[in-house]
């Protein structure tokens, strides 16, 4: 639903690749975060569901917009991918079995999460950002 959200959001933007201030997104780079972080997040939570507290390999989330040049990528392939990558995220939480949703992972500033306060932690950011874009509350 959230991926749908997105898709809806960079569909109506006039202008996707505007920021609106130098040192703020543009909707764009805020869709090909959000799309990362999901893509970010199947991968961390497979591993916790196939691993014993796996350590996860940091992630500059700035260095990542530099590296793979956000403002140049196309907002619909981007609109695409990120309603791919939530949907992928989706199903990866609907499979996660009962008994695994205690299972743990390990961030490298040493922060520990659970499968289930991981996706809770994870569900913030495409929420978040989506109102950062839209200006509109989740309801």
């Amino acid at each position: 639903m959230v991926g749908q959200r997105w898709a809806e959001a960079m569909a109506m933007q006039p202008a996707p690749t505007l920021r609106p201030a130098p040192a703020v997104w543009s909707p764009l780079e805020y869709a090909c975060h959000v799309r990362d972080v999901f893509e970010l997040a199947c991968v961390r939570v497979e591993l916790m569901l196939a691993e014993d507290a796996p350590q996860f390999a940091n992630w500059d989330q700035d260095a990542t917009a530099i590296d793979d040049d956000y403002p140049s990528q196309d907002p619909q392939t981007v609109a695409d991918q990120l309603v791919e990558q939530a949907s992928r995220f989706a199903g990866i939480v609907a499979s996660v079995p009962d008994d695994s949703w205690s299972r743990s992972g390990l961030r490298g500033d040493g922060a520990t999460f659970t499968v289930e306060s991981f996706i809770r932690y994870l569900l913030h950011d495409p929420v978040h950002h989506l109102m950062d874009v839209t200006g509109e509350r989740w309801t």
